[in-house]
């Protein structure tokens, strides 16, 4: 029994938030955040102290006190039968209730139900996303819209096998206090996650299964791992129940593959390959080392690129070699009704990523709507066929070193004034809709999380530090040429969304765009002052 003073301090009343904030869920979270919250802020401190040194030198390389892991003969533990097929994972946020139906009965072999960068940590949106999550695993739940059409669980076909995915450690909980002090984000949502839907997955055939994401070193995998067995006693589950698949979207971790899977290798269940993410912590990581790190227009920083092939040859190969599995980043194209063939264009853009990394090794990929569901099912079911993955393809040939990953510069291409406007006008419009409570935002016909834009403003700040050349129009950026366009595209923003919006949120979302942009100083995460205009 836990002898801490557990607050909650958001005064909002939640619909059925008591079936959730029990006194031994809290308690529970309580225990998680008492043991382990110490180590996650020295494990923050330790970034920091990383990252200077490589500031110093510029150089990032693989780590020479871990060499009998990575050349070690070692596996993880076998997939449970309900993770061995993930050919398609519909990720999206798990609340509201009807988004959590919605994908669950989307097809997708796996839905990654997403509390971190799909999702604004409103406490509403919190309590919330684990009482679908829950009622999902009890077989409960439902929805009725206020104009009275109903959501309910297929029972036609199986539903996706859900795999939750915690904030990353960075973030804190404010609106949960143990002893006065703010709680881990990332323990809050698996530790009321895990209390209240361990035994019913279990009970069902699947098992409480996880994301993790944003980590950067091998010993926040083994934080990981060393929650898991401590819940897993606490709640006298069998030891291994709990399986994570672990986000390589830092490039310090891109380093450490072998190592995260060996920390978690009783727990682990993969890696999976991002971009968005991957691209903003190359930026964050490599600040200081000039043009040799500056980007290009993001869009034009394809999967294809050198760099990018290295980051994810190496994933599959180092997936398979210990037997996890490897899977493949976002398709984020949402269907245009009104303008058919811009649809068809984009999805036939989808089939030719998702056919490039099944043939790679992938063993599935990401979509973020249910209309991308069979094209990433056909494109994998032609390479599968019968098999569930493809852990046996082991790609011995490829060979990455140090210098591939960081070669930045083979992405070619170039900065737009047209690029710096899109990042603009997307992490304002993105930002905004983020702090009114939703994390899942749809711009220019893509779902968009927190990720966009986190490359978005990181890379303006960017081609500021680096006085960057716009092919376009040949101006320098600086603070003031941003500083004008910044305000273009937030008038532009004020047309679209009407005034009361505009000052509810796009200004604030516009002023703190332009603080981080602007600053001297680099921003580490935009949600972090964003979750200040939060309520």
């Amino acid at each position: 029994m836990s002898t801490q003073t557990v607050t909650v301090t958001d005064p909002t009343p939640i619909p059925r938030a008591g079936e959730i904030l029990t006194d031994e869920a809290l308690n529970f979270v309580a225990a998680l955040n008492s043991r382990f919250n110490p180590t996650r802020q020295n494990l923050l401190a330790e970034r920091s102290v990383k990252r200077a040194k490589v500031a110093e030198t510029g150089k990032l390389d693989f780590l020479p006190e871990t060499l009998e892991v990575r050349q070690g003969d070692w596996k993880v533990a076998p997939a449970p039968a309900a993770l061995t097929d993930r050919r398609v994972e519909m990720t999206g946020p798990a609340s509201p209730a009807k988004m959590a139906i919605n994908a669950l009965n989307s097809g997708a072999k796996v839905w990654l139900a997403d509390l971190e960068d799909a999702s604004t940590p409103l406490w509403a949106n919190v309590v919330d996303a684990v009482l679908n999550l829950r009622d999902a695993a009890l077989g409960t739940l439902e929805y009725t819209s206020a104009e009275g059409k109903e959501y309910r669980l297929r029972t036609d076909a199986p539903l996706s096998v859900v795999v939750t995915r915690p904030r990353g450690w960075h973030l804190e909980e404010r609106h949960l206090l143990v002893d006065g002090e703010p709680t881990s984000g990332a323990l809050v949502d698996f530790g009321l996650h895990f209390f209240h839907t361990a035994k019913a997955l279990i009970a069902n055939g699947h098992g409480p299964y996880y994301y993790l994401p944003k980590m950067e070193s091998y010993l926040e995998a083994r934080l990981w791992n060393d929650i898991f067995v401590f819940a897993q006693d606490y709640l006298g589950v069998p030891q291994g129940t709990i399986r994570a698949t672990v986000l390589i979207e830092t490039i310090p971790a891109a380093f450490e593959m072998d190592e995260i899977l060996y920390e978690l290798r009783d727990h682990a269940s993969g890696l999976n390959a991002g971009r968005w993410d991957y691209l903003f912590s190359i930026i964050k990581y490599f600040r200081d080392a000039g043009s040799a790190f500056t980007l290009p227009d993001r869009a034009q920083v394809a999967m294809t690129a050198p760099f990018m092939r290295a980051y994810t040859e190496l994933l599959v190969k180092t997936c398979h070699h210990r037997g996890a599995f490897a899977m493949g980043g976002m398709a984020a194209v949402i269907p245009n009704r009104r303008e058919p063939e811009v649809t068809a264009a984009a999805f036939a853009k989808v089939r030719n990523d998702k056919t490039r990394e099944a043939n790679d090794g992938f063993d599935g990929s990401w979509v973020a709507h249910p209309d991308l569901v069979p094209i990433c099912q056909e494109v994998f079911d032609a390479v599968l066929g019968d098999r569930p993955n493809q852990l046996d393809k082991q790609r011995p040939e490829v060979s990455v070193t140090a210098d591939q990953l960081l070669d930045v510069a083979s992405a070619g291409g170039d900065a737009t004034e047209a690029g710096l406007r899109l990042n603009l006008y997307v992490a304002v419009a993105y930002t905004a809709v983020w702090i009114s409570g939703n994390g899942a935002v749809a711009i220019h016909n893509l779902m968009e999380d927190a990720a966009t834009a986190e490359i978005s403003r990181s890379q303006v700040w960017q081609q500021i530090r680096n006085e960057v050349t716009l092919s376009d129009t040949g101006n320098t950026v600086t603070r003031e040429l941003v500083a004008r366009i910044l305000g273009e595209e937030t008038a532009k923003l004020r047309g679209e969304v009407g005034e009361e919006a505009f000052a509810k949120y796009y200004k604030p979302a516009s002023d703190l765009i332009a603080d981080i942009c602007l600053s001297e100083d680099y921003t580490d995460f935009l949600t972090i002052p964003a979750y200040e205009l939060v309520g």
